[in-house]
């Protein structure tokens, strides 16, 4: 399963792209306003930073302007998955976009249905939204299993791509249902190393080697 980070920061990426960790990055104008960069020069440094693939979504509501935007955008770096909302609109612009070999990424889904007009409207990759399903009761991971067998059954390359991670739970089942990638913050990606069986017998192969009161060094 491949990761992609889910920031803006600069600093954040190359610490974890240095331990390899890094197959991606995705962006959106809330994290483009947290970094207090523009969106061009940020976008450009990532993608000179990374060489999977970046996403940079576009700001526009209208497929036409979608379009335009995604043009631009796509001209920053060869790397560049252009980010469009599951709306009509966006299913437009995606057709148009990979038609012309664009990578795309199709965000905000929240249902299987949304996921197949994206699939067969071809998305390079779809971003259910986790996190916010389980904001408002229902289990986020129920709709990337049933996305990965939709696709599966009728052989879709959209690869799945689940977002709004918040949890190390959520990169785990994410991993065990078979979703492509995951998409999170730093901080959860990694909290992955975590675990107070871990910390305790450090503690305790330090203790019992101060006993010995040998060096290696």
């Amino acid at each position: 399963m491949k990761f992609f980070v889910d920031t803006a920061e600069i600093d954040a990426i190359t610490e974890l792209n240095d331990l390899g960790m890094v197959d991606g990055v995705t962006t959106n104008p809330s994290l483009i306003m947290k970094s207090g960069r523009d969106i061009i020069e940020v976008t450009k440094e990532i993608c000179e930073l990374i060489s999977g693939p970046v996403s940079a979504e576009v700001v526009a509501t209208d497929s036409e302007k979608m379009i335009e935007e995604g043009r631009k955008l796509a001209k920053i770096a060869p790397n560049i998955a252009v980010k469009l909302p599951l709306t009509w609109d966006g299913l437009k612009a995606c057709k148009v976009l990979s038609d012309e070999g664009k990578m795309i990424n199709v965000t905000l889904c929240f249902s299987a249905n949304q996921a197949l007009l994206a699939a067969k409207a071809g998305a390079t990759f779809i971003s259910p939204f986790v996190g916010r399903l389980d904001d408002v009761n229902l289990d986020g991971m129920d709709l990337i299993n049933e996305i990965r067998q939709i696709y599966d059954n009728f052989g879709y390359q959209t690869q799945i791509l689940a977002a709004s991670i918040r949890t190390v739970n959520h990169v785990t089942q994410s991993a065990l249902i078979g979703a492509d990638v995951i998409t999170a913050p730093p901080s959860v990606i990694k909290s992955l190393i975590e675990h107070p069986l871990t910390d305790r017998g450090l503690d305790q192969f330090m203790a019992d080697w101060a006993k010995t009161g040998q060096k290696i060094l």
